[in-house]
């Protein structure tokens, strides 16, 4: 980004200068971390720059600015000498020594995006005696103005939800949660060249461009925008999902650690990113959103319901040896919330709004989902005059899961423990209040009735003389050891039952593919009135490794025919398998534009040899994504130790977020915690004196 603040345009002797004071404006508006040479300014808050004439008496004459957006300068913006009612740009003038000290005042609803300056010397006669093109500048959101639609009145969540670039992503499964960090890298290089690349790349704005500036003023049409233009889908978008494999001509989802290389990746090549899967499309949205200022957080909902037909119930029908879904629900599912004001809604639906870029069903023709008020989901409010995609985002959260097999004790709640990052450290929020009411209570079914779906009791269980209770039991499961589940058969009833097991183990994916069968068992077995019987299902690492997907997730389901009953019981438990951690280690203190390096080790826990070890390591304000390949085989129990050497760019708390792959065992991540401080005299006199 090389671009001269300063312009000049020189007509006989005559010559008159503009300088845009980009450091000192840029410190003041928080975007210092975005660029330093390049303006880049919050709307509805002032900034300065300066006009210098060879001939200072001419600076008493009037001048006149102007502004122009587009590619080709679709739109024209004047800015004027008074206020109004201000809701227009507007400038004063003040004669300091041999210049003019310029402040400019956007209004709160400016158009987000890159403006061309104008600046034209009139004389006394109104004749133009000199004009200055060629100043651009950019204009962001501003959560800290109380104006702006996306205000934000509180320091602690616009540090975390707008300046923060590193986060976590919780993902596995509700009984299960794990962690994954995230570098959103908003303020990265080039980054907001690209958020407003992919705002160029619309479908609006190739349909009607000037028409499609003239809205970048509101958040919610652009949060619409970017949800679309996240996904290939309909639009030449960032990321193309996958959600099985073959991923041998990209990317497998569970690679990616940042959302800046995949960023970057599709600027380059202005084609789809392979591939994606739901917490890398919210990973990049948040990125995208939080660069252009708006307040925005991932979320994590487990349990997560896919409503096709909009009955508000996800009708499971389960026969244990296969299941057939028309809808569905996955262990978890990833989108964002973004803050702001819904002035096109009845009153109360400010706040929180849920926005999915995952492309999962069409909202007013195209591949995107949102802004929908939390607040409307929680109420049930979703009638006509609550936009957007509420119904189907309701059943995510909140949907009656009706399996069509009677399935005592084993009752499983949609929405389940919602979670995001919390603004303090790196610890999980749980946000399932703010969607629903406690699962279960008064309130919550009169919620789940106004929201349109009739309440329909739970069918009473019979009076069987047996009645059974089934419960499946782990440890700590590990990726590469044989393990053991336990099935406690508990007879609640008072006669003694014949029961015949059947106990099968599936490989599966996170929204509940089959990958296929690792194990099958079946055992006949009698339990006696008021005992548990225990019963060992050992699933081998040579079995379910033949099939385990990239999500390491094994389905194990059990069920009970009870000799002289005719309905079965039926568990299911999902278990997850764990992985090992890398081990980063940093060796000096770090200074910014210093060398510094880190050592990172692995150790293959397989009892089989890995091959094609890679290792990428990558951290805002510290290094770009770069790989470093292991030569050779790595067997079993054997330590691998690379060094990176980097200069981090900023000063701060930093995280250096490092991933390995190989042929037989992926996503395995480690992440360092580092503190970058600036020397007194930095080293590199083009950053001298900056932090």
């Amino acid at each position: 980004v090389s671009e001269h603040t300063l312009v000049s345009q020189e007509v006989d002797d005559f010559r008159l200068n503009v300088d845009l004071r980009s450091y000192e404006n840029n410190s003041a508006h928080r975007t210092a971390d975005i660029d330093r040479r390049r303006l880049i300014v919050r709307r509805c808050q002032p900034f300065y720059i300066t006009v210098q004439c060879s001939d200072s008496q001419l600076l008493q004459n009037k001048l006149e600015l102007m502004l122009h957006l587009g590619r080709r300068e679709e739109v024209e913006v004047k800015v004027h000498t008074d206020r109004g009612d201000g809701g227009r740009w507007w400038f004063d003038r003040e004669r300091v020594q041999d210049e003019l000290l310029l402040t400019l005042r956007s209004p709160s609803d400016a158009i987000i995006g890159r403006y061309y300056l104008t600046v034209t010397m009139l004389s006394p006669e109104g004749q133009i005696i000199k004009e200055v093109k060629g100043n651009s500048f950019h204009v962001l959101f501003n959560p800290w103005c109380k104006d702006d639609v996306v205000y934000l009145d509180d320091d602690a969540q616009l540090q975390e939800y707008v300046m923060n670039e590193n986060g976590i992503i919780f993902y596995g499964s509700w009984d299960y949660i794990s962690r994954r960090y995230w570098n959103y890298g908003q303020f990265e290089d080039y980054v907001m060249d690209i958020c407003l690349q992919i705002l160029d790349n619309s479908t609006k704005a190739r349909e009607n461009p000037k028409r499609d500036i003239e809205r970048r003023s509101d958040p919610i049409y652009i949060s619409r925008i970017i949800t679309a233009m996240v996904n290939v889908n309909d639009d030449n978008g960032v990321l193309e999902g996958r959600w099985s494999s073959p991923y041998y001509d990209g990317v497998i989802p569970v690679y990616w650690s940042g959302s800046v290389p995949i960023l970057r990746k599709w600027s380059r090549e202005r084609t789809g990113v392979k591939y994606g899967q739901c917490w890398v499309f919210a990973a990049v949205a948040c990125t995208v959103l939080r660069c252009l200022g708006i307040p925005t957080r991932v979320i994590t909902n487990f349990c997560s319901a896919h409503d096709v037909d909009g009955n508000l119930a996800v009708d499971v029908y389960e026969n244990f040896d296969s299941t057939s879904k028309e809808d569905s629900t996955w262990n978890f599912h990833c989108w964002v919330e973004s803050w702001m004001k819904r002035n096109d809604l009845p009153r109360g639906n400010d706040g929180w709004q849920i926005l999915d870029p995952t492309p999962q069903e069409r909202s007013d023709g195209l591949y995107c989902c949102g802004p929908c008020p939390v607040v409307a989901i929680k109420e049930g409010n979703l009638g006509s005059d609550v936009k957007y995609d509420a119904r189907f985002i309701f059943a995510e959260v909140n949907a009656d899961l009706v399996y069509w097999l009677v399935l005592p004790d084993n009752r499983k709640y949609v929405g389940s423990k919602i979670s995001t990052k919390s603004i303090h450290g790196d610890r999980r929020e749980d946000v399932t209040l703010s969607y629903k009411y406690p699962e279960g209570s008064e309130k919550e079914r009169v919620v789940y009735e106004r929201a349109g779906r009739r309440v329909t009791q739970p069918t009473e269980l019979s009076d069987d003389p047996v009645r059974l209770k089934l419960i499946i039991k782990h440890a700590k499961c590990v990726f590469g050891t044989d393990f053991d589940v336990i099935i406690e058969v508990k007879n609640e009833g008072g006669d003694e039952a014949q029961v015949k097991l059947t106990m099968r183990a599936m490989a599966v994916t996170y929204n509940s593919l089959h990958r296929g069968e690792c194990h099958k068992q079946i055992s006949n077995v009698t339990v006696p009135a008021n005992q548990v019987h225990k019963q060992v299902l050992r699933l081998y690492y040579k079995d379910y490794a033949r099939c385990v997907s990239e999500h390491y997730l094994i389905r194990v389901k059990v069920l009970a025919d009870v000799q002289g009953q005719n309905v079965p019981y039926m568990a299911v438990s999902n278990i997850h398998l764990s992985k090992p951690e890398l081990s980063i280690r940093v060796n000096q203190k770090p200074y910014i534009w210093e060398q510094v390096t880190a050592s990172i080790s692995f150790t293959n826990p397989l009892p089989v040899p890995l091959r094609d070890g890679v290792f990428t390591a990558e951290g805002a304000g510290l290094l770009s994504d770069t790989r470093l390949r292991v030569d050779g085989v790595i067997t079993p129990g054997e330590k691998v130790t690379v060094k990176i050497t980097f200069s981090p760019r900023k000063t701060g708390v930093k995280k250096l977020l490092v991933d390995f792959d190989s042929d037989r065992l992926r996503d395995v991540k480690g992440v360092a915690v580092m503190v970058v401080y600036k020397r007194r005299r930095s080293n590199s006199p083009m950053f001298s004196g900056i932090d």
